[in-house]
């Protein structure tokens, strides 16, 4: 009898299908022709700022004709929108980094059937960046490869040397968060993106680069932000700016938005500055002194305050003289007959001095 015959009669329908089905791959042609995207939880535990341990996960985004990674995120919190929303905008926008050049909007983003990927929030992206979703049949990971054998080499080559690694080699956790990520940073553009692999042949990022060509970026960090960084949160300008995180953000563009409803959009790894938008529209940065490490200048606070107030003044004369012009039409007169005779007060009011009964 036949091994494919006896495999589905004693072993089902899922084992025969890893062992005895056709499997279509795609294959990228260019780069940035397809992407692939998935999550991990890694082998490894990290501590906490409360002093607890806990394994964090990995969103990854590669290309899947070069095996380069375009863009990456790194948290203790579990898949989700925002995660891959933050992988994605740093895998599209310029990193400003020379060792990392990988940039640009896919043609094609291969995912699974995650809720994170097939959400609405995804779907509006993808239409957006005219980006072509395809999902992979579920339960049948093995046209995803590229993503599953790139965490296979973080676990086996990356993590088994960092402390807190679990398997074979455990080690003692100590490492944090920050830690770990940029020391991860340092191996995707130290060893990962400039050492060819025995199974390809070829050397991911000189891979990418080819022969040189211009990648399809969108119009604006902004625009990137407002459809794919998640994170929202509504605020009210107040006269010393936004209040955020126990932090004040400041802009000189805020001084004409003081008392103004306000949505903010930001990235968790960097609440360095924030994206205002006033009725969805992008208004401005806004920057925290204390984590930025910049502050605005006085002179342009005193420049946008004065700005904005003789804006209001002007608006109160032009309203001033159009009541005054149609109060006069209807009086009958001409308009420069009524405002020859406004009464001008004789002395202007002054309060008087407010006094108690116990003096």
């Amino acid at each position: 009898m036949p091994a494919s015959l006896l495999t589905l009669a004693h072993q089902g329908s899922r084992v025969y299908s890893e062992s005895f089905d056709l499997v279509h791959r795609r294959e990228a042609s260019k780069p940035n022709a397809i992407w692939q995207a998935d999550h991990a939880q890694l082998r490894i535990k990290l501590v906490r700022e409360d002093g607890s341990t806990a394994r964090p996960w990995l969103t990854a985004v590669i290309d899947d004709y070069s095996r380069a990674i375009a863009g990456y995120y790194l948290g203790f919190d579990p898949p989700s929108v925002l995660r891959t929303s933050l992988a994605l905008r740093q895998g599209i926008w310029r990193k400003g980094d020379q060792r990392w050049p990988v940039c640009g909007i896919p043609a094609i983003l291969y995912t699974d059937n995650g809720s994170d990927f097939t959400s609405r929030h995804m779907e509006q992206v993808a239409a957006d960046l005219k980006i072509q979703l395809i999902f992979s049949t579920p339960g049948h990971p093995r046209g995803r490869g590229r993503i599953e054998r790139f965490f296979r080499t973080v676990n086996d080559m990356f993590l088994c040397t960092q402390d807190g690694a679990l398997g074979k080699f455990r080690r003692k956790p100590n490492l944090t968060l920050e830690q770990l990520d940029a020391r991860f940073s340092l191996f995707l553009l130290e060893e990962y993106h400039t050492h060819s692999a025995s199974e390809h042949g070829f050397v991911p990022i000189k891979r990418w680069e080819g022969d040189g060509f211009l990648p399809r970026m969108p119009d604006s960090l902004e625009q990137l932000d407002l459809l794919l960084v998640h994170e929202i949160r509504e605020r009210r300008v107040r006269p010393d700016g936004i209040h955020f995180h126990r932090q004040r953000y400041l802009s000189p563009t805020l001084a004409a938005y003081v008392g103004e409803s306000i949505t903010i959009r930001y990235d968790p790894r960097d609440l360095g500055e924030v994206r205002v938008f006033y009725k969805d529209r992008f208004l401005c940065r806004a920057i925290s002194a204390d984590l930025a490490g910049e502050a605005v200048p006085l002179r342009d606070i005193i420049q946008a305050r004065t700005k904005r107030r003789y804006e209001l003044l002007t608006t109160l004369k032009n309203r001033q003289k159009a009541v005054d012009t149609l109060l006069s039409l209807k009086r009958g007169l001409n308009p420069e007959e009524a405002h020859a005779s406004r009464p001008v007060s004789e002395k202007p009011f002054t309060p008087k001095l407010k006094r108690y009964r116990n003096e």
